[in-house]
């Protein structure tokens, strides 16, 4: 299983959030590029970049996330207020291993079944939840769709994986929920990224059995709660 460092932008810096929400900040950073650099020289397998001035409707960092995939010899997985087909064939086109969308693609999964045909094996759905349910629009609102409609919908689309990040456990490195995850994943029709609470190893280890192809870590890898040798050791 893949362990993915999380590089969020905000207002220009590296942050972690608790549960998404600004002015939560655990973790404030100055240079997006730079960190991102370290965890490739740690060993990441890749990274997982998030802008979150885009998904805010801030503007977005798509410059600086250019030259990201342009310096960066690991690939790069970018989200974060991509709701357009050209923002998704832009990245792509820069070099992007994996673009994640959201709210966009679960409102009108027409556009989803596009853009994924368009890029198989290239788009990555996320799948927020709350206590079971999908949360939309940066986790204020809870989708009308079930996750076994939204599942169902997905069934044959050419998706690299859905990203599911447990908005109950996010950011507070308290520990996963493993039971919601087994349930997600035993559901879910693609491969699991699991994101939201990791902590320790443990959890990293739970999440493996459990099937996950993926894992995002935030807050434990930037409080050393997790040691980056030991989980890139054995990636390799």
């Amino acid at each position: 299983m893949m362990v993915l460092p999380a590089v969020d932008i905000l207002d220009g810096h590296v942050v972690q959030l608790v549960g998404g929400k600004p002015g939560t900040e655990q973790v404030v950073l100055p240079d997006p590029l730079e960190v991102a650099k370290e965890w490739e020289r740690k060993g990441a397998p890749m990274v997982h970049v998030i802008d979150l001035d885009g998904a805010f409707g801030k503007g977005g960092n798509p410059n600086l996330i250019r030259r990201m995939l342009r310096e960066l010899k690991i690939p790069v997985q970018v989200g974060g207020g991509i709701r357009s087909t050209a923002m998704v064939d832009q990245y792509v086109d820069w070099g992007a291993a994996r673009v994640i969308v959201g709210t966009k693609a679960i409102t009108d999964t027409n556009w989803l079944e596009d853009i994924s045909c368009a890029h198989p094996g290239k788009v990555v759905l996320a799948l927020d939840t709350a206590k079971g349910h999908i949360q939309v629009k940066g986790w204020q609102e809870a989708s009308k769709l079930s996750l076994e409609q939204m599942f169902a919908i997905i069934k044959s689309l050419p998706l690299a994986a859905v990203l599911n990040t447990d908005v109950d456990v996010e950011g507070r490195a308290q520990g996963i929920n493993a039971a919601e995850v087994r349930k997600f994943v035993e559901r879910c029709p693609h491969k699991v990224i699991a994101s939201g609470g990791i902590r320790g190893m443990e959890d990293i280890r739970a999440l493996e059995s459990i099937g996950a192809e993926a894992c995002v870590a935030g807050i434990a890898l930037y409080t050393k709660r997790i040691n980056p040798s030991d989980i890139w050791r054995r990636a390799k």
